[in-house]
């Protein structure tokens, strides 16, 4: 692909984020940065400091692109003017009351990381509110937002649908998705019933104990949790669990010692994305997963509810052909993630309409 076949070799694209989101949103955006390295377009980096964090500490996997990259991340610009802006995250001004820089753009882009509803239906944060300083500090021809996956999409949607006022904002028709161009890995030809999870260690991030305890039960020969800091704070963990600090080990050695990849997060709190299933699915692992949060990877992850993880590791141990052809189905689908995806879908963003 010709880079640049879309983008004037002029045109300017700014981001607009705060870099000391720990997880997901800065791991998108490093790799967002890297795949559009070789188009033809002046890019530049805008910190905003948000007051959902204290002190500059740039998450490490932004910094190392930004410096890779070539790239200087300017704190607290009064102006971003480009033609392109690109806001990932709005959830970062849930706790602030002004939005400083003043946006001059052709096309405002606000990437929609986090899910504007909770399984409940309720708001996961005041959006209208984040949604309000950005379009009050921003001139812009078009404001659009970008859902990251199907789910995310539903609830941005269901938002609207019911919020009043949201002329200013039209929605992208395509997702703006995570880049997921990990190294893939055959899946282990001696698999057995070694389960795991990893993530960092929110409460919102796990399901209620008895939900774990039907997906990580005593028969398993492991049951490995990696982020298990607040089971291992106030000891409501399971002497059959090996449980690990966040960050205690490495993801590789995690994924070397299990062969079911089991993810289920609170009932109030849905992922907008999944890229710890990603992850899971290039790993060479079977992926199970709530049926919303399987939906960004088609057939590749596992829809089920924690009741039928027993039934699922026994199908797949029982029949090694499918648990073969279920990887490779899931590894397969990973390609949708790519970053040459993602550049053809970054170069066509301009001929791309928006749902009002």
């Amino acid at each position: 692909m010709d880079g640049g076949q879309h983008i004037p070799s002029r045109e300017s694209v700014a981001y607009v984020i705060d870099p000391r989101f720990p997880g997901g949103t800065s791991s998108a955006v490093a790799r967002e940065l890297r795949a559009i390295a070789a188009i033809r377009a002046r890019v530049a980096v805008y910190a905003v400091s948000s007051a959902m964090f204290k002190g500059r500490e740039v998450a490490p996997v932004l910094e190392e692109a930004l410096d890779d990259l070539g790239l200087t991340l300017a704190w607290d610009p009064p102006v971003v003017a480009a033609d392109r802006v690109i806001l990932h995250n709005p959830a970062f001004l849930k706790f602030d009351t002004r939005f400083a820089p003043r946006i001059i753009a052709r096309d405002l882009y606000v990437v929609t990381h986090e899910n504007f509803l909770r399984p409940t239906r309720g708001e996961a944060f005041d959006v209208a509110a984040c949604l309000a300083l950005i379009d009050r500090a921003s001139l812009a021809r078009r404001k659009i937002l970008a859902p990251i996956s199907v789910g995310n999409r539903d609830t941005v949607g269901s938002w609207l649908s019911t919020a009043g006022d949201t002329a200013p904002w039209t929605v992208l028709p395509a997702d703006w998705f995570n880049i997921c161009n990990f190294d893939l890995q055959p899946p282990n030809p001696r698999r057995a019933d070694r389960r795991g999870r990893h993530s960092r260690p929110g409460y919102e991030k796990f399901p209620p104990l008895a939900q774990m305890d039907a997906s990580f039960p005593p028969h398993a020969e492991t049951n490995l949790i990696l982020g298990a800091d607040s089971f291992l704070t106030d000891r409501s963990g399971r002497p059959y669990w090996r449980m690990v600090p966040f960050a205690g080990m490495t993801v590789q050695r995690f994924f070397d010692e299990i062969d079911f990849h089991v993810y289920f997060t609170a009932p109030t709190w849905r992922e907008s994305f999944g890229r710890v299933l990603a992850e899971a699915l290039a790993a060479g692992k079977v992926v199970i997963s709530d049926p919303t949060t399987a939906s960004t990877f088609g057939g590749g992850v596992i829809p089920a509810v924690p009741a039928d993880v027993d039934a699922v590791v026994a199908h797949f141990l029982h029949h090694p052909k499918r648990y073969l052809a279920q990887v490779t189905q899931g590894q397969r689908i990973l390609e949708r993630f790519s970053a040459d995806r993602f550049r053809v879908f970054f170069e066509q963003l301009s001929e791309l309409g928006a749902i009002t």
